[in-house]
């Protein structure tokens, strides 16, 4: 059956002292409120309403690109007042499925299992049991049926023995749900108009309501405050963590380990400590990363090695490679198989061809550097000229001797040699020879300079 989703999200969450509305706050890189519009799309969701209000516009700079259906509730009086401004934009013959929006870690398998209690059922809740459930809404039932939701505060002390509470999550029929949201009164101590009611309501109309439940508490666990946003930051990362070991990547220590994006992973793969992983990653089969680096929207080809200390940006990166200790790729970084990048190396929109090396202290920026080729310590290309960017080429097997300046626009022939300290400034054929360097002169018997007094 077609259903559609209302997700929560207009608290301005005040103990979270910020500008930044709560649902916005990341967990895993990504916003608190897309982690669960992304899900819900993944179930194939029919239409997913947003509730919004505090920061309205830096919500939808946001998440423009998800074809929500934007619900303005301009008080906060409740969640029922919140659903209660999708209404009109809900079928009667579609089923519902309302989510709360600072709940990121909550898994579409659970979701689905909720639909699947729905189907059988006229009103669906997610709940979940507690060790210790104080100040939370208890689930009440009579015969096996579901038949209100007490809050703590007016619990009886039995009532407050029960552990099943509940989560804000359910489903139910789009008829059912407008014609109980019109009958919401706000006639309590906050004076608001709350969703859990609607339960009674159903209840004395007869009908069934049935429970769902999470594998583990933390999926429904909401964020208030920077502290619980840092709790759910590392369960996400431990779940993380948790599914690459179980594909078989090697992890020196999972708690050291974060994912800020998504990760595929080849066979023996393995990853030492203080890693960042950001955006869409794939590593290859034997990729070692060692400790301390940072990997953003990059392909790593297989038996490649990151040495430590690395970042690698938006970069491709060919088999058998090696990069660092301290190396740096930027975007538009191209490794061809073989190819090295050693110790305080960086490169930005160049290619380094097969079997080629730059092993120091160098930069290769707008270069296409040959097959094979030798780029020695210190060697730059000077690819900006304070208004324009221009291209190095630099030849299959060519060598740059140490500290040598390239000054671009301009082209290393195949097999040519530039020697140590040299600054080029225009071609260098294939084969020869080029030396572009001051004359050495030695002074006898220079006086070095004194102190003064």
């Amino acid at each position: 059956m077609a259903f559609s989703v209302v997700i929560l999200a207009a608290g301005k969450g005040t103990r979270m002292k910020s500008a930044l509305p709560k649902v916005l706050h990341p967990v895993g890189g990504l916003p608190m409120v897309q982690r669960i519009i992304n899900t819900t799309q993944a179930m194939d969701a029919s239409r997913i309403h947003l509730v919004y209000g505090h920061g309205g516009d830096q919500l939808k700079a946001q998440l423009e690109g998800d074809n929500l259906n934007w619900c303005l509730q301009a008080e906060q009086l409740g969640t029922g007042h919140a659903v209660q401004q999708a209404a009109d934009a809900i079928k009667d013959d579609e089923d519902v499925l309302i989510l709360v929006g600072d709940a990121p870690l909550i898994r579409q398998e659970t979701l689905e299992r909720l639909k699947a209690v729905k189907a059988e059922c006229d009103l669906a809740l997610l709940t979940v049991e507690l060790e210790d459930p104080t100040g939370m809404g208890r689930i009440i039932r009579e015969n096996d049926n579901i038949t209100a939701i007490v809050e703590h505060k007016d619990a009886t002390d039995d009532q407050r023995k029960i552990r099943e509470i509940n989560t804000g999550m359910m489903m139910m029929a789009g008829a059912d749900l407008k014609r109980w949201l019109g009958e919401l009164r706000n006639d309590n101590a906050q004076g608001e108009y709350y969703l859990t009611d609607v339960i009674a309501m159903a209840a004395a109309e007869g009908k069934q309501i049935q429970a769902a439940q999470p594998d583990a508490p933390v999926e429904v666990e909401g964020v208030n405050n920077r502290a619980q946003l840092a709790n759910l930051e590392r369960a996400l990362q431990a779940r993380q963590a948790h599914a690459l070991m179980m594909d078989g990547v090697t992890l020196a220590d999972p708690a050291r380990l974060d994912i800020r994006g998504t990760v595929t992973a080849g066979q023996d793969v393995a990853i030492d400590v203080n890693v960042i992983l950001q955006g869409n990653v794939e590593l290859g089969d034997g990729v070692i990363i060692g400790p301390n680096c940072v990997l953003t929207n990059c392909k790593i080809g297989a038996n490649t090695i990151i040495e430590a200390n690395s970042i690698v940006e938006d970069a491709q990166v060919s088999s058998a490679c090696t990069i660092g200790p301290y190396a740096r790729l930027r975007p538009g970084a191209v490794m061809k198989d073989g190819s090295k990048v050693g110790n305080f190396v960086e490169m930005k929109k160049a290619v380094l061809g097969e079997g080629a090396k730059a092993n120091h202290l160098t930069y290769l920026g707008d270069a296409e550097v040959g097959p094979r080729a030798n780029i020695g310590a210190g060697t730059i290309t000077c690819n900006y000229d304070g208004v324009n960017k221009s291209k190095t080429i630099i030849g299959e097997n060519a060598f740059i001797g140490s500290n040598s300046s390239l000054v671009a626009p301009v082209k290393v022939g195949d097999g040519a040699t530039v020697g140590a300290g040299s600054v080029i400034t225009g071609e260098v054929e294939a084969g020869a020879l080029a030396v572009a360097r001051g004359k050495q002169r030695n002074i006898p018997d220079w006086p070095r300079p004194t102190k003064k007094a």
